[in-house]
């Protein structure tokens, strides 16, 4: 859409109308694994707090207003139904995590993109 509609050199933020702070976003994963691959106990208990970084973000928010005005657009999916997507994505590909964790996913992209610019 934005590069059939939209208007060359514009910046185009997209998101999903919602501001979440960063550790409502790590309670619903926590919430999503506990339905979906439960243990004994939570995944909420795993979480550890450390102290933040200077200049830590405590939530992020989008203001995707601009394309729903001048291109019409409108997010496909909530929150919830797309992080739900995302977590099980991760679940189901785990040998994409994998491949990232262990560097090989690095190789095949110097593999692939080598020399591109």
């Amino acid at each position: 859409m934005v590069v059939t509609e939209g208007k060359a050199g514009e910046t185009y933020n997209i998101g999903g109308h919602n501001e979440k702070k960063n550790l409502d976003v790590v309670f619903t994963i926590c919430d999503l694994l506990d339905e979906i691959v439960p243990k004994a106990t939570s995944y909420r208990e795993q979480i550890t707090y450390v102290a933040d970084r200077p200049g830590h973000d405590r939530r992020y928010a989008i203001d995707a207003g601009k394309i729903s005005r001048e291109l019409g657009w409108k997010p496909l999916e909530t929150f919830e139904s797309g992080i739900r997507k995302t977590v099980e994505w991760y679940l189901a590909n785990t040998q994409w995590v994998n491949n990232v964790k262990s560097g090989a996913y690095q190789s095949w992209i110097e593999q692939n993109y080598e020399g591109r610019q």
